[in-house]
């Protein structure tokens, strides 16, 4: 599909066609005339108007980088790595539905006997560690060591992908110096709000400069409660300590249990959920509609219409929500047709697709959402409502085709929606006795969210660090960098934990793939999202005025209009401030809420 949409982005008539009707904008609106823009951008951003040589090696380039990205993935799926642990007894019980069962024979004989039998079966557990499961064992496991393994294990491999890294950031960084650029990181951000690399990297230092006191503050707390668990003074926190000990501590201080939390959120009444905020906001409603033989790509997935009462159909939105093989990993919205102006009356409905993976038993009613999954759920929902009410004339701007530095704001604005009670009350309720969750329990989760918020803020600032330096300038032709020499370094300034020699979790990180010099973006959003949030729906978040404003004044337009005002038409002047010809976000309502 990537190579065919290149051959497009490649093809001369269509580059002529856009290069004339951007050269005729007398005789287009505006929406039109910025569409013509952009759209001849994209061409020349593929290479369209370089001599025939060039051309033809960037072509090369950018199916050589689909396919590394493409190998990269498959390696992270096809060597996840294990770790075996003998015996079972070591791993907690309501881990082994996560492992495989495993056996090895002991030799033992009577005590005291020199004779020894060898035909006893010892019974351990072999964990494959991918992220999930290796995020599971992290948290429940009170065995350091298997923890320390499986830290390792899971942030070692594959190793193949150190050679598919090192060709990636070599064939982006030939591709953009061909395009006229110092480095890929800025041919990526130019045309987004930042506008430059050097704008990002003094945003990012500056956040990692303000969240470094609190995040070495929380460090100290963890690693004293660790002293104390373990009952050892001079105890050194390990990174496979973090995710632990944290749990433990919100779990203490807060007085919760995942399992009592998880009873509050069928997956059903989710659903339910997000219905009751897009009706109160929005005055739609959604329904399930009835799918085509040979419509559904599986017997799980749902066709739910978007409907007004005055304006009809908005859009359609396809659920796949369950875990099985072979699917998708992660979560995510997929936009299978943007939105269009057909003719004066007719209007090509946006169609959606919302990809999850929860797990389920075979009682799909009984399907209970941890509150990180609730989340995630909301997060994909902020971008399928933002292509579902788009209403922009062109495809090209239809809902989540914005700039990437804007492109998460949404799903990060409906996250809020997660964590409000005002909202909570009305769908969140046990799934056996339908008490509806109790306020103090939210507010307990408002408290342990925040109890790290440098800690995770920190991490994500280490991310996009790694993400800018590894595609940034690179160094003279013959002069070799150790990409993995970088990452530590990284860490060692930028975060208060210490990298583990041998492990290698960029080779991992398969955001390099889909946001290479762009993971910033995140950081962005949570910035817009929070001031969003406080200026517009903090204090009235399931209003009609509410939902009217971010309608009007941000969904509609999707990419079709400039990206800086967009965001101050919606929250104020103050939601950005220029700097050396780029735009960062303020970072005082994020900083505010997070108590930094």
């Amino acid at each position: 599909m990537n190579e065919y949409l290149h051959y497009l982005n490649t093809n001369h008539s269509l580059y002529h066609a856009v290069k004339k009707a951007e050269q005729d904008a007398s005789l287009l609106s505006t929406e039109a005339s910025r569409t013509a823009h952009h759209l001849r951008m994209d061409f020349e951003r593929g290479g369209i108007h370089l001599n025939p040589e060039k051309l033809d090696k960037v072509n090369h380039l950018t199916i050589d980088i689909f396919q590394l990205c493409r190998v990269f993935s498959e390696n992270i799926a096809d060597d996840p790595g294990h770790v075996d642990v003998f015996p079972s007894s070591r791993i907690p019980k309501h881990l082994h539905h996560l492992l495989s069962p495993i056996h090895r024979s002991t030799s033992e004989g009577p005590r005291g006997s020199s004779r020894l039998f060898h035909n006893r079966k010892e019974k351990g557990y072999r964990i494959m560690t991918d992220a999930r499961t290796v995020s599971s064992v992290l948290q429940w496991t009170p065995d350091e060591e298997i923890r320390k393994m499986v830290y390792i294990e899971g942030n070692s491999v594959p190793q193949a992908n150190h050679g598919v890294l090192e060709k990636l950031i070599a064939a982006r960084h030939e591709l953009a110096q061909i395009m006229g650029c110092k480095s890929y990181a800025e041919f990526m951000v130019e045309p987004n709000l930042a506008k430059s690399p050097n704008v990002v990297t003094s945003f990012l230092q500056e956040l990692s400069k303000t969240v470094k006191p609190k995040a070495d503050e929380e460090f100290r707390a963890i690693r004293d409660f660790k002293r104390q668990k373990c009952g050892q003074a001079v105890a050194e926190l390990e990174p496979w300590d973090e995710t632990y000990y944290t749990a433990i501590m919100k779990s203490s201080a807060y007085d919760l249990d995942s399992n009592v939390v998880a009873s509050y959120f069928p997956l059903p009444l989710c659903i339910e959920g997000l219905k009751i905020l897009v009706e109160s906001l929005f005055g739609a409603t959604f329904y399930t509609v009835p799918l085509a033989p040979g419509e559904s790509w599986h017997p799980d997935v749902l066709k739910l219409s978007l409907h007004h009462p005055d304006e009809g159909d908005l859009g359609f939105l396809y659920l796949d929500l369950y875990s099985r093989k072979g699917k998708y990993p992660g979560c995510a919205c997929f936009a299978i047709k943007g939105g269009r102006r057909i003719s004066e009356s007719e209007y090509q409905l946006p169609i959606l697709a919302l990809v999850c993976n929860f797990s389920r038993t075979r009682d799909t009613s009984t399907v209970k959402l941890n509150h990180s999954e609730v989340e995630v759920l909301f997060h994909e929902f902020g971008h399928a409502l933002h292509s579902l009410l788009s209403r922009t004339d062109y495809q090209h701007f239809s809902g989540t085709r914005v700039v990437l530095d804007l492109a998460e704001m949404p799903s990060n604005l409906l996250e809020y929606y997660a964590w409000d009670y005002r909202l909570l009350k009305r769908f969140a309720r046990h799934y056996s006795t339908g008490e509806t969750i109790p306020k103090k329990l939210v507010e307990s989760l408002q408290g342990a969210k925040n109890m790290f918020a440098a800690t995770d803020l920190q991490r994500q600032v280490f991310y996009a660090l790694i993400d800018q330096m590894m595609f940034g300038e690179q160094p003279e032709i013959g002069i070799g960098r150790d990409v993995s020499s970088l990452v530590s370094g990284l860490k060692q300034q930028h975060t208060s934990w210490k990298h583990v020699e041998g492990t290698h979790w960029h080779i991992r990180f398969s955001h390099l793939l889909n946001y290479g010099a762009g993971y910033y973006s995140y950081l962005y959003a949570k910035c817009f999202a929070s001031t969003a949030w406080r200026k517009i729906c903090e204090e009235d978040p399931l209003s009609p005025s509410t939902g009217r404003a971010l309608r009007e004044k941000f969904f509609r337009h999707g990419g079709a209009k400039d990206p800086g005002e967009l965001l101050k038409d919606l929250s104020g002047q103050d939601i950005i401030s220029f700097r050396d010809g780029g735009i960062v976000p303020d970072t005082a309502c994020l900083l505010d809420e997070l108590r930094l």
